[in-house]
């Protein structure tokens, strides 16, 4: 275990910061936690709302199955306690978008209890930089509706689409240390939600947002008071939101003043944060248990089937893809930090191999290096990402075996790629068409070698004289004389044996 060194440097000394986050993620179902209506994003306000929802007189809960699946399988996936006995309270307090005046909860007996998350810090040495941030619980409740204050200059509106949909609340231990900590739990949370599909992690959509409590204190000392800043939407956000509010803390503690408990928001446009409220404790909301549920029981059937539904979890999947693919500690974590991505890796590494004959080690190493770095670099040049990718896995993989059975060079290669960009065309139509296969004729590469010797004669002299750094000068002259079509290795044995008299 590993932590990342990161202090303060105030007048009195250096301050330590401590950080726990509370993610709410929104349970990936298609209705709600207690009712029917839909919980597709961007509907018309108030369009997936159900009498439940919009807390009519006599209307009764019903709880979701598959959201307390979700839940577990959750809870599963970061080795965490899961409660066969779990119970819903009531959460009071009055807000305009909350028809209910009370929002349905878990506090004293959440179904999953602790479990545990390890980030990376380092991801070139991954094995060696991980640090374990525990997990004290999750649980399951339903979401309040949103107040929409840009629609009229003097009203505001309430939409209720959002109420009673169903979010776990994610609470982690105060055991990160840094804005990159935070930032590394926040990202590998939302990693293993995906792999899950538990949650869709779409932050910008607000399926996915983070508490950020924050505290500071002398290194070794008890935690000083912490605020919590809330709804913070992106990864980077967060790590902004730890970095001012410690440095704002600091700066009221050294002034003499001191930190209150309080709940505060945080400005992007201005990288601050600022006060919302005081801080209310758990008693404020007159918590107790809801006489319209009865407690969760889960059996053993029911446990073993969340369990067999989980899928490969990432960090199972990196040290595979090091272990049995033989790829480097920075690519198998790179690939494996989306699901989406190892999926994409994992169909272009099986048709690979499929095509070439080979094994999946064999073909793995070239795969993944195409993928990081000439589709990824395309890709970033598109504005485009793998799920609208122009050329997808089994194109792909055609064209690592054009180069690995020496139809084409590596140079040629990046041709075909981006005539396969414009025109979605296959690879081998492409080269047929263009002329591109590559040559071995020797004799054709003979000729070209001997018209570079021999407009080169000067370096030639330097060549022979102990400048070997020159053979790669007269490879890429001979391989330009060629239009990049002649095979690499004869042009090799050509150039050397030209060079050799």
């Amino acid at each position: 275990m590993t932590e990342s060194t990161y202090r303060i440097q105030g007048a009195t000394g250096e301050w330590e910061v401590v950080v726990g986050l509370e993610v709410h993620a929104q349970i990936t179902t298609n209705a709600k936690l207690f009712s029917g209506a839909a919980t597709a994003f961007g509907a018309e306000p108030n369009t997936q709302v159900s009498l439940v929802d919009a807390a009519m007189p006599g209307m009764l809960p019903v709880p979701n199955r598959e959201c307390i699946r979700q839940a577990v399988r959750t809870g599963m996936a970061i080795d965490a306690q899961i409660n066969k006995w779990s119970r819903f309270d009531r959460k009071n307090y009055f807000y305009a978008d909350l028809p209910q005046g009370y929002q349905i909860s878990q506090l004293y007996h959440p179904i999953v209890g602790e479990g545990q998350i390890a980030i990376v810090l380092d991801e070139k040495n991954p094995d060696t930089s991980t640090k374990v941030i525990g997990v004290e619980r999750i649980h399951v409740e339903q979401d309040a509706g949103k107040l929409m204050h840009d629609q009229h200059p003097t009203s505001s509106y309430v939409d209720l689409n959002r109420s009673g949909v169903a979010l776990m609340e994610i609470v982690s231990k105060p055991d990160m240390r840094s804005p990159a900590e935070a930032g590394a739990y926040l990202s590998k949370l939302r990693t293993i939600l995906r792999y899950v599909g538990s949650c869709d992690g779409n932050m910008d959509q607000g399926s996915m947002r983070a508490d950020v409590n924050v505290s500071v204190r002398k290194p070794g000392e008890a935690f000083g008071t912490r605020t919590e800043t809330k709804n913070v939407n992106s990864v980077r956000f967060v790590m902004a939101v730890v970095e001012h509010e410690a440095s704002r803390q600091v700066d009221v503690l050294e002034a003499g003043g001191k930190i209150v408990q309080e709940t505060r928001l945080y400005d992007p446009d201005r990288n601050e944060t600022r006060s919302m409220r005081s801080k209310e404790d758990a008693h404020d909301y007159r918590y107790f248990p809801d006489p319209d549920l009865l407690p969760l029981e889960l059996d053993d059937a029911f446990l073993e089937e969340c369990r067999a539904s989980l899928p490969e979890l990432p960090d199972v999947k990196r040290k595979r893809y090091e272990q049995a693919l033989g790829l480097s500690a920075y690519n198998a974590t790179t690939l494996t930090a989306d699901a989406d991505t190892a999926r994409w890796f994992e169909t272009l590494v099986a048709e690979a191999a499929r095509i070439q004959g080979k094994s999946e080690s064999d073909v793995a190493k070239a795969s993944a290096n195409w993928l990081l770095s000439e589709l990824y670099g395309a890709l970033n040049r598109l504005g485009k990402t793998l799920d609208t990718s122009p050329v997808g896995p089994t194109d792909g993989a055609e064209l690592l075996a054009l180069v690995a059975d020496g139809t084409i060079s590596g140079t040629i290669a990046k041709q075909v790629f981006e005539i396969m960009l414009e025109t979605g065309d296959k690879p081998a139509k492409i080269v047929e068409e263009k002329g591109l296969k590559q040559t071995s004729d020797t004799g054709a590469i003979e000729a070209a070698v001997a018209k570079v010797l021999a407009d080169n004669g000067d370096k030639v002299e330097q060549y022979r004289g102990g400048k070997e750094a020159l053979f790669g000068f007269f490879v890429g002259q001979t391989m330009k004389a060629m239009q990049g079509k002649a095979n690499p290795q004869v042009v090799n044995e050509l150039v050397k044996k030209g060079l050799a008299g």
